[in-house]
């Protein structure tokens, strides 16, 4: 060993007799040699000073040094002013460390120059030998004084430290009767250097009466001093960090919230030791009402009943009597204090979940409101909820074997008819319910064949599944009418037909007459392209015209005015009649029925118009017989003129309407033109349709120059033709992918709203309507289509792989701009969607949003029937909007039962859906959504959806509203 040792050990003893010697032990079964102890005797009474002297004749590397009973503080100075080592531990004399810990935390040092302290992980030990969980805080290594302004994070002799950076601080502050090893970290912290984290076990902290500091006044009183240096400069250091001079950052909670937190653990420490006090509620209130309280509040009351009561968690549940009731006083204090009874619930159940979780359940655990077991399939029992309890928390056991952990939200007594629905209800997991449903289908059958089945499945009125059944009822009586009688239907009208080629050509298109009107013939976009095809006419005077596909007569009655003699030909019958009352005026038609591509034509025609019917021909082979046919029926020098619209089949490149048309506009004028004889004179073209104008030539005579008019499209085009336009071409066509590609997964995309105007706190959940037609428009060009959340339940239920490129869009709320914004540019993309609806709220505003601005307001239910009309789907978003974890079980199927019976009255069919308020959702919402007739159950999760998940559990994919259309594409591309 060195004159000078590596470490130099300070053990402050007073009165340490019984502990003493175990302490000086761990010292000695070191790895690392090179150390030193000083043990300062604080003015001990007892055998302290004589057991200390045994090992210091043992061992020259044991010093004795006497402090005068100054107090833990002086005395650890003392021993810093006679350290010899270049680091220091500060070790209790009723506390030990691992036979590794100068060694593994001397390494951590030596390996870092510019570190300052190395700290380990820690475990309390309890007085029955058992040692609570590991503590370890890796905040420290990220920034230690952020983290030591707030709390003491690590024990005083899990960290090793550099004797300077001790001695550069002043050592401990002896005004401090507690908390004096926290104001050191915390000074050491803010002058600077790295703090490394050793992430072993490798310091033991003694919890004993003597041990653990009784004044909880004096505590509160010191860590308010340290807390309030951390937040602001401290004298006592000369030269801190620049960026901790002013002190710690108020950016995640200032000096109040930290000083809340710290009540709270030391109100928690006495619950532990029976002597229940509760910090005023001017303290509680300066606990972060933040979406992580409940966790961390659950974290600090953990430890601080664990610590009181001296045990370990895993036997806080089995002693739950002992401070339970402290415990849930204190937790309804901070809701009160929040002025938010519904967040405190949150965490009650919370702390009690986290208590059962580390039970072994052996016996029945009775909390507040939740009762922990175990129930064995092989001998279900009736289990009572009482009294407050209306949460369970349950090990679903084959014998001894655990299959499952179950959090079930209990309205009244669960009976072995629970247990049979959830298997049967597919309540659980496919694993899980293949081996519930065995165990319980021989007691199904016994009752099966004796007649006893129908008694067997009768609940009692105390029953959970009664009760449902009741809340069911009673909210489907509740539920409010429309305030009009009727909703009319969707005006959507066919637009591309198809036909098989196994149907016989006149009995397709007879059907297809049924209907009048099928192509909105009088559309403003449609009367447009009529204008064009008059315009293509020639200038000399037309005997003799034949207009073929004529239909009912639209174009027919504007074509008769510029020909002497006209033909009208159509395959329909239905079309035709309709056609000869339209016209009824003109005497210079003649109506016909005619198959253009298999009945004679007439001859020696001037002009032939022939346009939107070309698509409907079975191949280019049969559209080259009929361009012949057509030309051999032209006069020399007679004309053709058509019009057919760009399709996508054609040319991906450009814009086109994604039909199943063999061909497009491009084929039919290339096919034409390429027959002997005929000429393209002159064209009109549009982005969305061509208009060519043909002439049979005479004998010898020359082609001439084709002239092309480019024209826009002015008229307003109808929806029935813009969903199946694909602006600017695309990637990939919904038909090829469906032929091509199966997968395993959808992306389901959450939205918010659409709108250009909002609250700047609430900017993500808002996009622009811009950005979201760039989206769409991006969807469309790349094939997707979307399904609802019923065929998302099918694929998955099924484990039928999804076909194409399925996503389903959701919109959470129902926020008005949805109508007026996002459902247009869905529809003009043949799109559908999801709104999920808060019933209560519907008509009026998103209250939920006020704190954070001016309310948007929602849709209306009149709106909503008139929008599912036109094909939007909605699910239920709970009726008033509310966290369903802060729910009593009660309230959560209330809710749940309430929001369903009043969507189905509005929609008059089925509601299946759910998507939790806020994204929060858990196995009870799970369980007790089903229970009430939803099949899914989305979250907000990010990722896509995928066949193996629970229906019960889906996740979604967030569409922020600063999303580029670069990273919304990333996101979909990551499911191609």
């Amino acid at each position: 060993m060195t004159a000078h040792p590596r470490t130099s050990v300070v053990v402050a003893a007073r009165d340490a007799a019984g502990t003493i010697a175990e302490t000086l032990d761990g010292l000695l079964a070191q790895r690392d040699l090179d150390w030193e102890a000083l043990v300062v005797d604080d003015g001990s009474t007892d055998a302290t000073a004589a057991i200390v002297a045994e090992y210091a004749a043992r061992d020259s590397r044991f010093r004795v040094l006497q402090s005068g009973g100054v107090g833990a503080s002086g005395a650890r100075n003392k021993g810093i002013a006679s350290a010899r080592g270049e680091r220091i531990l500060f070790l209790d004399s009723d506390d030990w460390i691992d036979r590794s810990f100068l060694a593994r935390m001397n390494d951590a040092l030596d390996l870092d120059p510019s570190a300052v302290a190395a700290y380990c992980n820690c475990c309390r030990v309890m007085p029955d030998g058992s040692e609570s969980p590991v503590r370890c805080d890796l905040a420290i290594q990220d920034n230690a004084f952020e983290r030591f302004a707030r709390t003491c994070a690590t024990f005083i002799h899990g960290v090793l430290v550099l004797k300077s950076a001790v001695a550069k601080v002043g050592g401990f502050e002896a005004s401090l009767g507690t908390c004096e090893d926290w104001d050191l970290w915390q000074r050491i912290a803010r002058c600077g250097g790295r703090w490394i984290h050793v992430d072993e076990k490798l310091s033991y902290y003694r919890t004993s009466d003597r041990s653990l500091t009784q004044d909880v006044k004096r505590m509160l009183a010191d860590a308010q001093v340290v807390i309030a240096r951390g937040f602001s400069s401290d004298d006592r250091v000369s030269a801190p960090a620049p960026a901790h001079r002013a002190g710690a950052s108020t950016a995640y909670g200032g000096a109040a919230a930290a000083y809340a937190y710290f009540a709270l653990w030391c109100a928690g420490f006495e619950c532990g030791r029976r002597n229940a006090s509760h910090p005023m509620l001017e303290t509680l209130r300066d606990i972060p009402k933040a979406q992580t309280a409940a966790d961390e509040i659950t974290s600090v009351l953990l430890e601080a009943v664990v610590v009181g009561a001296r045990t370990v968690p895993a036997k806080l549940a089995e002693r739950w009597s002992q401070y339970g009731d402290g415990v849930t006083g204190l937790i309804l204090a901070i809701g009160c204090a929040w002025n938010d009874p519904a967040a405190g619930r949150k965490c009650q159940y919370r702390f009690e979940r986290k208590v059962l979780e580390y039970d072994d359940l052996s016996a029945p655990r009775v909390l507040t409101l939740t009762l922990g077991m175990r129930v064995d399939l092989r001998r279900i029992a009736t289990v009572r909820a009482i009294g407050t309890i209306d949460r369970l928390y349950v090990y679903l056991c084959d014998g001894p074997r655990i299959l499952a952990l179950l959090d079930i939200g209990a309205l009244g007594t669960i009976d072995s008819r629970f247990w049979i629905a959830l298997a049967a209800n597919g309540l659980v997991h496919s694993q899980i319910r293949a081996q519930l449903g065995n165990l319980v289908r021989a007691r199904i059958e016994l009752h099966k064949w004796t007649g006893m089945l129908r008694r067997f499945m009768r609940d009692g009125r105390d029953t959970h599944r009664a009760r449902l059944r009741e809340l069911a009822s009673r909210a489907s009586g509740q539920a409010r009418p429309l305030a009009i009688s009727g909703i009319p239907g969707s005006s959507s009208r066919i637009r591309c037909a198809e036909r098989s080629r196994h149907t016989a050509r006149e009995q397709f298109w007879e059907g297809l007459f049924e209907q009048e009107d099928p192509w909105n013939y009088g559309s403003p976009y449609e009367q447009e392209k009529y204008g064009r095809q008059l315009e293509l006419l020639p200038d000399e005077p037309v005997d003799d015209a034949l207009e073929l596909a004529c239909a009912e007569g639209h174009f027919t009655r504007q074509l008769a005015p510029w020909v002497k003699r006209l033909q009208a030909a159509d395959i329909s019958t239905k079309a035709l009649d309709r056609a000869r009352v339209r016209c009824n005026g003109h005497q210079n038609i003649e109506f016909s029925q005619l198959d253009l591509s298999a009945d004679p034509l007439p001859q020696d025609i001037d002009l032939i118009v022939c346009s939107e019917v070309l698509y409907y021909l079975d191949d280019e082979a049969e559209l080259q017989s009929v361009a012949k046919r057509l030309v051999q029926a032209l006069r020399p020098g007679g004309y053709l003129v058509v019009g057919h619209a760009f399709v996508l089949k054609d040319n991906m490149s450009r814009t086109g309407l994604d039909w199943e048309s063999p061909y497009g506009a491009e084929t039919i004028t290339r096919i034409i033109q390429s027959v002997p004889g005929l000429a393209l004179e002159t064209s009109i073209e549009t982005e969305l349709y061509r208009i060519d104008r043909f002439r049979r030539l005479r004998p010898g005579e020359a082609a001439p120059d084709t002239q092309v008019k480019c024209a826009a499209i002015d008229a307003p085009i109808e929806l029935e033709v813009a969903r199946y336009i694909v602006w600017g071409g695309a990637v990939a066509r919904r038909s090829d992918v469906a032929q091509s590609e199966r997968r395993a997964h959808a992306p389901v995309l959450m939205y918010h709203r659409v709108a250009v105007e909002g609250p700047r706190e609430l900017a993500r959940y808002r996009l622009s309507p811009d950005a979201f037609r760039q989206q769409m428009l991006w969807l469309r060009r790349n094939g997707y289509h979307t399904i609802n959340s019923d065929q998302l339940a099918w694929f998955v239920a099924s484990n039928h792989p999804f076909v194409g490129r399925p996503v389903l869009i959701t919109f959470d709320d129902g926020y008005e701009d949805f109508a007026e914004h996002a459902w247009p540019i869905l529809q003009a993309n043949d799109f559908s969607a999801e709104v999920f609806v808060a019933t209560d709220f519907v008509g009026k505003r998103a209250e939920w949003d006020a704190p954070f601005g001016e309310p948007a307001p929602l849709l209306d239910a009149v709106r909503i029937a008139g929008l599912a009309a036109e094909g939007v789907s909605f699910g239920s978003h709970l009726a008033s909007h509310p966290r369903s974890e802060e729910l009593a079980t009660w309230t959560l199927a209330e809710e749940l039962t309430r929001s369903r019976a009043q969507l189905e009255r509005w929609l008059r069919r089925p509601v299946t859906s759910l998507a939790a308020p806020f994204g929060s959702t858990d196995q009870r919402l799970g369980i007790l959504a089903a229970e009430c007739g939803y099949k899914t159950l989305f979250n907000t999760v990010n990722r896509a959806a995928t066949l193996r998940d629970n229906l019960l559990d889906l996740p979604r994919i967030e569409i922020r509203g600063d999303f580029t259309l670069d990273t919304f594409a990333r996101c979909l591309e990551q499911y191609q």
